[in-house]
């Protein structure tokens, strides 16, 4: 069997973060093709992974830089007679590029989305220097994975790279069947009695960390421009906010209580606000990459309405006809798509066959050939 070491720069363990969950699921289920060996910062829990995990990586932001931290992982390849060196995000590409220059491992880049265009749309005056960085990695590498068609086909364009060296390798899900009613109506009235909601009212969902600021931006648009466009119709409605770090500034959105907008912060099981909701919104219009709690909510058969910035990643087939997609920033065609949602089929296999972590895990296997 083969050995995979990887590097991951950040704590991924527990996994709460759709990019926490990113790594840690796919290592989850790819480390039964491999003997997979993932170093990784001080900060995260070993126990919770069935593979091998070493907490070597200083926490201190000086790491990027450490040019020390060359030597014990060039010992590592060896002493395990590594074959891969799998890389999570551009940050460490210059180690990266040196442990495979001096130990002859193939290198794996896996990106989570094109950094420097993401950047680049929060308007960054360093994204041009992330640009040059990343283009160096992906030509170094063997191989390089990527989230989604899109970025896999800007990244072949503006970096120059061989298209046979690139996979989409995309975000999944651990489950491969819709919830069925009885569950969903369990959770449903699970949320109605929980925030006093009455039995009539459709239920729209929004989540994410919002200590990010493409979904805190989100979040500005649904209570700022969205709701106001709902609140003028004579429509039933509660749009339900999960997620932790909404700043102290937006005051746990109270002003907002009277205005059909409940926020419950951070949830332990998110999954049943995704059975028990009626419609999932995402009117992200930056950042990068694939939406997670979009994949998710799909996942468990729940009607969506997306901005076109938001719907990246997603094939149009995998849906088929559950996601709505808006235009960016229109937010009255957005706020009429929620009123017009009842699409009452249920999402394709091909959404699982595209989504399900085992078939992921397995195209991985596949693209590297072990």
């Amino acid at each position: 069997m083969s050995t995979i070491i990887s590097i991951v720069s950040y704590p991924f363990l527990p996994a709460k973060t759709g990019g926490q969950k990113g790594i840690a699921l796919f290592y989850k289920y790819f480390s039964k093709y491999c003997r997979l060996i993932c170093i990784s910062t001080k900060k995260n829990e070993t126990s919770l992974a069935t593979y091998e995990i070493i907490n070597t990586l200083p926490n201190s932001r000086l790491r990027y830089i450490n040019l020390f931290l060359f030597f014990p992982i060039y010992k590592q390849l060896k002493k395990q007679k590594a074959t891969h060196l799998l890389l999570e995000h551009p940050y460490f590409g210059w180690l990266a590029i040196l442990l495979k220059k001096a130990s002859g491992v193939k290198l794996i880049a896996h990106s989570h989305n094109i950094e420097f265009q993401r950047w680049k749309t929060l308007k960054k005056w360093w994204w041009p220097i992330m640009a040059g960085y990343e283009k160096r990695l992906h030509r170094n590498a063997d191989y390089n994975f990527f989230k989604t068609e899109e970025d896999k086909s800007a990244a072949i364009s503006i970096f120059g790279l061989k298209e046979e060296n690139c996979a989409v390798i995309t975000y999944g899900i651990e489950w491969n069947n819709i919830p069925t009613s009885i569950e969903r109506q369990a959770c449903r009235t699970k949320l109605l009695q929980q925030h006093v909601i009455n039995s009539d009212t459709t239920i729209f969902l929004f989540n994410g960390s919002l200590d990010y600021y493409p979904n805190l931006q989100a979040l500005k648009t649904i209570v700022e421009k969205i709701n106001p466009l709902l609140l003028k119709g004579n429509f039933n409605y509660k749009i339900i906010i999960c997620g932790k770090g909404l700043p102290h500034y937006m005051n746990e959105l109270k002003e907002y209580a009277d205005k059909n907008i409940i926020y419950t912060g951070f949830v332990e099981d998110i999954g049943i606000y995704f059975k028990g909701a009626d419609v999932f919104i995402n009117p992200v219009t930056e950042g990068g990459g694939i939406q997670t709690k979009l994949v998710e909510a799909l996942g468990y058969n729940l009607n969506v309405v997306s901005t076109h910035k938001g719907a990246i990643g997603i094939p149009p087939e995998t849906a088929s006809g559950k996601m709505k997609v808006v235009e960016d920033n229109d937010w009255e065609s957005f706020a009429s798509a929620m009123r017009n949602e009842n699409n009452s089929t249920d999402i394709p296999e091909t959404f699982f066959k595209y989504f399900y972590w085992q078939n992921i895990a397995e195209k991985a296997k596949r693209v590297i050939g072990l």
